[in-house]
């Protein structure tokens, strides 16, 4: 089957981008963002644990606009909406550098919806009643392959015992569950953990990034009853790799989003900036790293929504075109966040100015389920 025109993106997905972008330009403007996540520099960083930026009133709104059950299908109350849809949503998170949760809901919904055990329909159904949620598959060497996990789990009568740590947990302390990846003797499984069940502590990490939390998550002796459990054990990695695409997709279109407001952002000061008696954008040495910005981003921009039109219609293609995506986003990431400062002159680097706060971002995005370089190694094996 081939693409639609446009990648499929119709008058459905253009007036969730639309609403998406009025609601973060009213409710999430640069002063708010400010206010939420980088007061000061001892209170974001020199402060243990590291403060949780979360505005808990945008994300009642986003709730209550439908965005956390954009991806939860409509079988489990959500709207059910194209990758597409999600892919613009999470690019207007980004472009807003938005602290919330639904980056890490709208991820842990694409592995919950691979998924057949009891745990999943549940668990979908809460997301799309407005419970954030997140993913706890990583082990402690940062591995992103599905089948890697720290934690164990045994059967213990009508329960399930699960100990070990997940690491690297996006949005940890403001997720209402975890979908947790534990081996048991068939495999690895995935499990729905509440984030306040007994045995369950969150050790917070302190990071660059201003607008995420992440932590590492302790079980012991974590109690999960058969209701709870998304995918039995053995079928925890398949479900987690049919639904990598969709979550690299988001990725990418998140960091295409901020790269957009970073060029925006530059292109304004470049243009009320003045230096030998003219602003800064007369001169080329500013015009031409402009001009690459922007081709940067229409790349990655256009490689993510492929990425999200295969997803809905070409899915054997859909991990190849996500992959493409992700590179392409971390290239543009990186080099629109090291601009953006450059451009910006002496004030570029400081805390003062606005252009750190998606810097560090987009430095995270790059990290997470692994940066170009890792993306472009797993192209090679997909060739």
């Amino acid at each position: 089957m081939s693409q639609p025109k446009d990648f499929g993106f119709g008058e459905e997905e253009t007036m969730l981008r639309d609403a998406a972008r009025k609601l973060l330009r009213d409710e999430g403007d640069v002063a708010t963002l400010r206010a939420t996540v980088a007061k000061s520099h001892i209170e974001a960083y020199e402060t243990s644990p590291q403060p949780v930026a979360y505005d808990e009133k945008l994300w009642r709104r986003m709730v209550e606009l439908g965005w956390s059950s954009v991806a939860v299908p409509e079988a489990a109350g959500g709207l059910g909406m194209k990758m597409v849809a999600v892919a613009a949503l999470a690019e207007e998170l980004g472009r807003a550098a938005v602290p919330s949760p639904l980056p890490s809901t709208l991820a842990a919904t694409l592995v919950l919806r691979e998924c057949d055990g009891d745990g999943a329909r549940s668990a979908l159904e809460r997301i799309a009643g407005g419970d954030p949620a997140t993913l706890a598959v990583t082990d402690e060497t940062g591995s992103w392959e599905s089948g890697d996990t720290s934690v164990t789990a045994r059967t213990d009568g009508k329960h399930t015992l699960l100990d070990g740590t997940a690491w690297f947990v996006q949005d940890a302390r403001k997720a209402a569950f975890f979908v947790c990846a534990a081996r048991g003797r068939d495999g690895v499984g995935l499990f729905v953990v509440p984030a306040d069940a007994p045995g369950v502590k969150i050790h917070p990490d302190q990071i660059v990034d201003l607008t995420r939390d992440q932590a590492r998550v302790e079980l012991k002796q974590v109690e999960v009853a058969a209701t709870a459990i998304a995918a039995p054990c053995g079928k925890g990695p398949a479900a987690l790799e049919r639904a990598l695409p969709g979550m690299l997709t988001i990725l990418a279109a998140d960091m295409a989003g901020a790269a957009e407001w970073q060029l925006q952002t530059t292109v304004e000061y470049a243009k009320i900036r003045k230096q030998f008696d003219k602003p800064l954008g007369y001169f080329q040495a500013v015009k031409h790293p402009l001009a690459n910005m922007m081709i940067a981003i229409d790349r990655a921009r256009s490689l993510a929504y492929n990425a999200a039109c295969a997803i809905d219609t070409e899915p054997n293609k859909a991990l190849l075109f996500a992959r493409m995506a992700k590179a392409a986003a971390a290239d543009a990431a990186a080099f629109c966040s090291g601009r953006s400062v450059q451009l910006h002159g002496g004030i570029g680097f400081t805390w003062e100015c606005d252009v750190h706060i998606w810097f560090k971002r987009q430095k995270h995005s790059q990290q997470l389920l692994g940066d170009g370089i890792y993306q472009r190694a797993k192209l090679a094996s997909l060739m």
